[in-house]
């Protein structure tokens, strides 16, 4: 079992206005690999959240005040301090979400772009002058931050999910409440720790724990609040955009996916093997990006089934903390049902099972990496986000069929496709309907572009300038009675 060099780290208490506070009620958190408790956070209750809005608030108009280059200098010491702890970090990522070791670190070195990326951001909030319709007039326009903000982040990625919206938020001159998910609530806490050593005022980035609906109805019927950012289920997504249309309040969505991966028969196979496995295997498939449906033109479809099967069967499965594995544990028991569920169904019909196909040898939480081919849109895999280690692979016979099937899904979060031929990759590139694509890429994730999808798949960007953008207020000046000398 893993330890931390930083025992200050671990945190079981919520942070929320400098300080840090316990509650009546206590969740357990348990480490996926083994069942084991590694400890309690606080369910917060209505008067906590409240509390967390009320520090937030009363933090933003210093905060705003302070100027771009100052939040960007603290943000910057934010990023080293991560840099410093980024073991413990990893750890922490590990004993809670499940993830590989190496997977986690990579993950901390993600979270800390954030901090970097919006550090240097910071002081761009930039206006413009417009010039004037009439004589003596003066048009300005300001960008100006939003006020409190609210995030609600996912299990998967614990640590860059929240960087990626409160870097963003505070480097704009935002304060933030977050609630992380209550699987993984211990490495947000190590943040809001690392936060406060940084010399972030009190109040300006808050962290509440506890039951998902509870605080964010709480948070949503707060005047002060004036923005949520969510990464989560299509299904949460609307429930949340119904709250805060009744403020109304500005909303961000980054939703489910079920990306296409598409090979041509141009492609070049081993490149996109390893492209493949990057795309669906990262954090065992349960990325929100992961490719979900692949597809392969038949001149190169059993060549391609060849190599990944034969890539497949090298991968480790094994607890996150043990040397040299690929793939750790399911997040729990709903998510290891829901992977065997569709590959039973894809067997059922007529799916060709080439690798894996069921429980590890571990037991659960661990499943097979698996390959399936001959998947159709009959299957639930083809039509649902599986989250987990499942290839599922189609033929397909030309470049019109593979974007028909590409789109055929009301999500559009990523897509990737393979290809040597330049006009091919320019004319699937916009055809394909999704936010992101990569194009002969399988990682395609990094702080200075613009994450987001279309379609189901939600509303607005993070990361890039768009970033700071969505947490800025435009404001006109129109000066007048100016004449000319």
């Amino acid at each position: 079992m893993l330890e931390l060099d930083d025992r200050e780290l671990f945190r079981e208490r919520m942070f929320y206005g400098g300080r840090w506070h316990d509650g009546r009620r206590h969740l357990e958190v348990r480490n996926p690999a083994d069942g084991r408790v590694l400890g309690r956070v606080p369910d917060a209750d209505e008067a906590a959240v409240r509390a967390a809005v009320a520090a937030a608030a009363a933090a933003f108009p210093a905060w705003r005040d302070e100027g771009g280059p100052a939040r960007g200098r603290l943000l910057q010491r934010w990023y080293e301090l991560l840099e410093i702890h980024r073991e413990d970090l990893a750890r922490l990522i590990t004993l809670e979400q499940g993830k590989p070791l190496a997977e986690a670190r990579a993950e901390v070195d993600y979270a800390a772009g954030f901090l970097s990326w919006f550090a240097g951001e910071a002081p761009r909030a930039y206006g413009e002058v417009i010039p004037a319709a009439r004589a003596g007039e003066h048009i300005v326009v300001l960008r100006e931050p939003i006020g409190v903000t609210a995030a609600i982040t996912p299990w998967n990625f614990p640590a860059a999910m929240l960087a990626r919206k409160a870097a963003a938020a505070l480097a704009a001159g935002c304060t933030m409440v977050a609630r992380p998910a209550s699987a993984t609530p211990f490495t947000a806490l190590a943040l809001a720790e690392l936060a406060d050593r940084a010399g972030l005022p009190a109040g300006v980035f808050n962290v509440v724990t506890g039951a998902a609906e509870r605080i964010a109805r709480t948070l949503l019927a707060e005047e002060a609040v004036r923005k949520l950012s969510f990464t989560g289920s299509t299904a949460v997504g609307r429930e949340l955009m119904a709250l805060c249309a009744e403020g109304p309040k500005r909303i961000a969505l980054e939703l489910g996916g079920n990306a296409p991966f598409i090979v041509f028969a141009d492609a070049d196979l081993e490149r996109a093997v390893a492209g493949a496995l990057a795309a669906k295997f990262r954090n065992g498939g349960q990325t929100c990006v992961a490719a979900n449906r692949f597809l392969v033109q038949k001149p190169v479809y059993e060549g391609f089934l060849e190599r990944m099967a034969e890539a497949i069967g090298r991968l480790r499965v094994g607890p996150g903390w043990a040397p040299s594995v690929d793939i750790g544990p399911l997040i729990d028991q709903a998510a290891v049902d829901k992977v065997l569920d569709h590959i039973e169904d894809a067997r059922a019909k007529g799916a060709r099972c080439l690798v894996g196909g069921g429980l590890h040898d571990l037991g659960p939480p661990y499943v097979q990496p698996t390959l399936l081919a001959e998947v159709s849109p009959a299957m639930r895999l083809w039509n649902e986000e599986t989250f987990g280690p499942v290839v599922g692979v189609a033929p397909f016979e030309d470049e019109a069929e593979a974007i028909a099937l590409g789109n055929a899904t009301p999500y559009g979060l990523a897509a990737y496709f393979y290809t040597r031929d330049l006009d091919r990759a320019w004319r699937v590139a916009r055809a394909l309907e999704a936010g992101m694509i990569g194009i002969n890429e399988g990682l395609i994730s990094n702080p200075a572009v613009p994450f987001g999808g279309v379609k189901a798949s939600g509303m607005g960007r993070e990361g890039a300038h768009q970033g700071l953008e969505a947490y800025l207020e435009t404001k006109y000046l129109c000066f007048g009675g100016a004449r000319p000398s």
